[in-house]
């Protein structure tokens, strides 16, 4: 685990109000690059991604990933003792991310109005299903419904077969990179005027972002993109295909010098002089006869075997690998994609490490997700809190 002794966040401090993903993990890539991350948590009722997905021990594993570099502090946030914490705590703090529904910060009296009485440098990151705005504004939101809405559900799939969702949350992951980038980008204007602001964060928008000009397409030309399954519109050949030892591997030819290649490599280099065969989203009117050609060529040889051979030619392949081979793949072992983590709790772990490498100040994983409510006493004696009074809160019900 690489512990560097300086960090490009070290000084910044980000209060993780939110639950669940897009949120949570906003704060986890700003902890993994050095800033002070607070996890506030109600008492009796633990971010539920603690209790997402299999658990060893009776530990969920998703938190060690979600909950990594986060101090954990317990707080009841409508109760006046959890306010009055709060807002000492805002006071000190640089980003504070929340995911409640619109209104909720307000009822409580921490709201923008009270956060930035008390810090007027604070930014708040406020990341919603829908926006703190608008029809749907008031309703719940996942990133389910972002998948769905956004188009990229309608899009994916077979042409025969129904929208499909995927089974990870790709919306709110998507969220978390943008409200990431919105609070670095909050910063900066910060750095020139003195001021936080507030950041408005709709999870069924960044995904928007990602599908690619679908809206330009629409409103340019009435294009409305179908379910072409592994297949594209816009070049061919792209698919997956089946390897003689029962494996599966995806060729993609997004460039004419790729698709020149692979024709090559295949035997058929006649095709190449098809006048059709000189742009992606013609070659794609002739997929059925391009798919045949690169499969039945790949169904004669190993996954090894085929691999190797478009590399020799250069061109793009890559074995599709299930989670089992990615934790043995060398590119991602020479990368420390997959790095280990030293937990008190369960041990070594291997876990996804930071999104990117800096040459000077790299990111690194300093802990794991900790247990539930593990440094509230410590942060509220750093907060100046005494015994008496943390007691009191406790006897409150607020911790």
């Amino acid at each position: 685990m690489n512990t560097p002794t300086t960090t490009p966040l070290a000084g910044l401090r980000v209060l993780d109000l939110a639950t669940l993903f897009a949120g949570p993990l906003a704060a986890t890539m700003l902890g993994d690059f050095g800033a002070e991350v607070i996890k506030i948590e109600h008492p009796r009722q633990p971010d539920p991604s603690r209790g997402h997905g299999p658990a060893k021990d009776g530990i969920g594993l998703w938190w060690k990933l979600l909950g990594r570099n986060k101090r954990n502090l317990t707080l009841d946030l409508s109760s006046p003792g959890g306010r009055d914490v709060l807002l000492k705590l805002a006071a000190e703090t640089d980003v504070v991310i929340e995911n409640f529904r619109p209104g909720t910060l307000e009822r409580w009296s921490i709201g923008p109005a009270e956060l930035h009485a008390v810090n007027p440098r604070l930014v708040l990151a406020r990341v919603t299903g829908f926006g703190q705005f608008g029809p749907y504004s008031h309703r719940p939101g996942f990133g389910t419904l972002a998948e769905a809405m956004s188009g990229f559900a309608a899009i994916t799939g077979e042409p025969d077969g129904p929208p499909t969702l995927p089974p990870f949350g790709l919306a709110d992951s998507i969220a978390a990179l943008a409200t990431a980038y919105a609070v670095m980008t909050a910063l900066a204007g910060r750095d020139r005027t003195g001021q936080g602001q507030i950041v408005d964060m709709a999870i069924i928008e960044p995904i928007l972002t990602v599908l690619g000009p679908q809206p330009l397409w629409y409103d340019q030309l009435g294009y409305v993109q179908e379910r072409t399954g592994n297949r594209s519109r816009n070049n061919a050949p792209r698919n997956t295909y089946r390897t003689s030892d029962g494996h599966w591997v995806a060729v993609s030819t997004s460039a004419q010098s790729i698709a020149e290649r692979v024709m090559r490599l295949v035997g058929r280099p006649e095709l190449i002089d098809e006048p059709w065969f000189a742009a992606g989203t013609t070659r794609a009117e002739h997929t059925e006869e391009l798919d045949e050609a690169v499969g039945n060529w790949i169904a004669r040889h190993t996954r090894e075997d085929a691999v190797a051979a478009f590399e020799k030619a250069e061109a793009a392949i890559a074995p599709i690998h299930d989670v089992r081979d990615v934790m043995e793949d060398p590119q991602y072992r020479a990368l420390d994609s997959i790095t280990e983590v030293d937990d008190p709790e369960l041990g070594p772990l291997r876990m996804q490490n930071v999104l990117f490498r800096l040459s000077e100040t790299p990111g690194s994983i300093r802990w794991a997700g900790r247990p539930h409510g593990a440094d509230t006493e410590e942060i509220l004696d750093e907060l100046g809190l005494s015994a008496h009074q943390i007691a009191a809160l406790r006897s409150e019900g607020a911790l």
